[in-house]
């Protein structure tokens, strides 16, 4: 069943009561858990799922040949197929990895082997040397810069980076000027862990394709919050992580084209992801296969595909709805404090439900100890995007990032508390 209409407080409060985690108090006052953007909270769905697998169908997949072995190789099967719709990809196009870290990194990695002659033919379209561009934005997550870093390091490729304006949005200017027929690849966030910006994917792509660039997205602020159609996007890989959409830790996801897939040298290499192997060398499987080397994350995988039945139950455009309801009172409040600054753009078509700032005159590390003092859980410090915090004339930064189980009440708990910090600290105006 499809629901329309949109999730009120009461419908919030009722969501959360399926968190087990959201039912405590923390220094004596009920817990506010405002840190979705780090890692979400886990549904009894998702723990149900897990503790199901352990208890009635724990095997290896894809190598025994008895009963358990089989039907967990199935369990695991079927949870790929249900990642692969929620994001309008086919099952051969999405690959098991650890997080979206690992995912990024094994394209890098990949791309790397392709340079160093790797792979044969077909992996010849993906090598890079000298007199080639890497181009990615000044706004990413390290995980989404580090490994782009690295491969022009070991390729002697060029690194180019799209600047972003005062706001914290992209410069598209810049980078129409960045994004010539040198450039092979173009790596950029889908939404920002920080700003809150949600970056123009389809003029990204179109300049990317119009230098016969591949494309790679860091969906990890995204997948979790609003419809994702990868193929509708158009890119050619994209990378998120389970923990942050209501799924387990250790699971992530790389979605790649088929064909390209299939042709990109593997990253990590061992047993499951051979075909025939000889004293002298292997060969590889198709994808995904190719790259998941050793044992695998079957009961993340589970989970995964169990948090995504419930993500699904509660209807992504509503979810969508609703954080950007409370992103909106959050940044209205704290933008109305004196002494606060809300960083990225104020236009609300342009955010996410995120909202970080600055209080000035306080360090981001005590305004995340005064709120939770007051069971308030927020995240503080640069959130792995220290040139983003450069640019913005800022260190560390204080974040509020709500998800579809928070309330009103907790978002008005936070400006209160907001509110009361430079007079605590002895800076009031």
């Amino acid at each position: 069943m499809t629901l329309n209409h949109p999730i009120d407080d009461a419908e919030a409060a009722r969501l959360a009561a399926d968190f087990p985690a959201l039912d405590q108090e923390v220094n004596g006052h009920r817990l506010a858990y405002l840190d979705s953007g780090a890692t979400s909270q886990k549904p009894s769905a998702v723990l149900d799922a897990e503790r199901d697998f352990y208890e009635h169908h724990n095997a290896a997949v894809h190598r025994g040949a008895h009963t358990l072995a089989a039907l967990a190789t199935e369990r695991f099967e079927d949870a790929r197929a249900k990642v692969a719709g929620f994001i309008g990809a086919d099952i051969d196009e999405v690959v098991w990895t650890s997080g979206a870290t690992e995912a990024l990194n094994l394209i890098a990695y990949g791309i790397s082997n392709a340079s160093a002659g790797l792979g044969g033919e077909a992996a010849k379209r993906f090598a890079i040397g000298a007199g080639d561009v890497i181009v990615t934005t000044e706004g990413e997550h390290h995980a989404n810069l580090i490994p782009w870093q690295e491969l022009a390091a070991r390729t002697g490729a060029t690194l180019r980076v799209i600047p972003i304006l005062d706001d914290a949005t992209l410069d598209m200017e810049a980078a129409a000027a960045l994004i010539t027929p040198e450039v092979k690849l173009v790596a950029f966030t889908h939404v920002s862990n920080v700003s809150a910006v949600i970056n123009p994917v389809s003029e990204l792509v179109a300049l990317a394709r119009a230098a016969d660039a591949l494309v790679v997205l860091d969906a990890c602020q995204s997948v979790p919050h609003m419809g994702v159609n990868v193929r509708e996007l158009d890119v050619d890989f994209a990378a998120f992580s389970g923990h942050k959409m209501l799924g387990p830790t250790g699971i992530g996801v790389l979605y790649g084209r088929s064909e390209l897939l299939n042709a990109l040298p593997p990253f990590l290499t061992g047993g499951s992801m051979i075909t025939t192997v000889t004293l002298e060398k292997a060969e590889y499987l198709p994808a995904p296969q190719r790259f998941e080397a050793g044992t695998q994350q079957v009961a993340q995988a589970i989970g995964l595909a169990a948090a995504i039945d419930y993500l699904d139950a509660v209807g992504l455009d509503r979810i969508h709805e609703r954080e950007a309801e409370l992103g909106a009172r959050m940044y209205r409040g704290a933008a109305a404090i004196p002494g606060i600054r809300v960083l990225g753009p104020s236009e609300a078509a342009l955010r996410s439900g995120v909202v970080a700032l600055d209080v000035e005159g306080v360090h981001a590390h005590d305004v995340g100890q005064y709120l939770d003092d007051r069971g308030i859980a927020i995240r503080v410090g640069h959130h792995c995007a220290q040139p983003l915090h450069r640019r913005l004339g800022v260190t560390a930064s204080t974040r509020i990032s709500p998800y579809f189980y928070n309330t009103t009440a907790e978002i008005d708990a936070v400006i209160e508390a907001l509110g009361e910090v430079r007079a605590y600290f002895g800076l009031a105006d």
